[in-house]
């Protein structure tokens, strides 16, 4: 087990004294390794801030006068060693931290599971409007759920609904599992293994939502060293990333009840996901905050009954 080192070992503690000091000083070190930002923050000074507040214990957003505080040793020796190991490891900070947010919700996170940064969450947010009627909205299925942060965001935001959260990993659903008791949703939100409708019985749903593996071979290869740490189950697929998402649309029509609706995340998968579901209206949904590869289909759409 790595320990952080004794406080006055790094010099560097007698030439930096607040936490603003930290985080230039961190955010400069980041962009000389050239690391890479895509789990939850897209720049050096943001990943530098989640890490320093981490090992400040201090929650984001930060009052502007706490930027100014003057930092003891200990801290100062604990930060310099998150941020040693964030440029050594080239470890996402999600996986430092131990945490990682969605749709606005706090969520546990480790190396069984993918770090949380879908853009779905926009969606969510917005209760899926306007594509479906919140109202009448049940059950909800979150399809290859990783640390739950979908299926959990949607019964934050749809708190009437009950929600369904699959995965094949074992270890990706205790994950889940303690997300579900984290929020307190025990009693509206169950963790399932199951291989996509695998497992489910006769389960209908108003809402499918699914970030599923859809990185092809060829692509993961290619991939910075943060994705490594990543469980490669949940980012690889075959059939051009395409494997589990033809799966998802072949067999959502009978998942879903009348009026429902099925989203799924192919993120650079998406002009094959378009070439191979050219049969079918995709509609790909724009986001304010950034990021797509996200297509929608009506349970009509599937049917060929719109």
């Amino acid at each position: 087990m790595e320990t952080a080192p004794s406080p006055g070992e790094n010099e560097t503690g007698n030439e930096l004294s607040t936490l603003a000091d930290y985080v230039r000083w961190a955010a400069s070190r980041f962009g000389r390794a050239k690391l890479h930002f895509g789990h939850g923050t897209d720049n050096a000074v943001d990943e530098a801030l989640q890490l320093v507040a981490h090992g400040l214990d201090l929650s984001l957003p930060l009052p502007p006068e706490f930027f100014f505080a003057r930092l003891t040793a200990p801290e100062k020796a604990s930060l310099e060693w998150l941020i040693e190991r964030r440029i050594r490891e080239r470890r996402p900070a999600a996986y430092l931290t131990g945490q990682a947010w969605f749709a606005g919700l706090s969520f546990a996170v480790d190396e069984r599971v993918l770090v949380p940064r879908s853009p779905i969450a926009e969606l969510i947010e917005s209760r899926f409007e306007p594509w479906i009627d919140p109202d009448r909205v049940h059950r909800i299925l979150d399809l290859c759920t990783g640390s739950g942060c979908i299926g959990i965001a949607c019964a934050h935001h749809l708190p009437w609904a009950r929600v369904d959260l699959t995965d094949i990993s074992g270890d990706a659903l205790e994950v889940a599992e303690s997300n579900i008791r984290r929020h307190g949703l025990s009693g509206r939100v169950r963790a399932i293994r199951a291989d996509v409708f695998d497992g489910l019985g006769d389960e209908r749903y108003d809402i499918i939502v699914s970030n599923p593996p859809y990185v092809a071979h060829a692509e993961y290869d290619s991939l910075p060293q943060e994705y490594a740490h990543e469980p490669e189950i949940g980012l690889v697929a075959a059939d051009e990333g395409l494997a589990v998402v033809k799966r998802i649309v072949d067999g959502a029509a009978q998942r879903l009840e009348p009026g429902g609706i099925l989203v799924v995340e192919v993120g650079s998968s998406e002009a094959a996901a378009a070439e191979a579901f050219s049969a079918f209206p995709l509609a790909w949904l724009d986001f304010e905050r950034g990021g797509g590869g996200v297509f929608l289909l009506s349970r009509d759409d599937l049917t060929g009954s719109g």
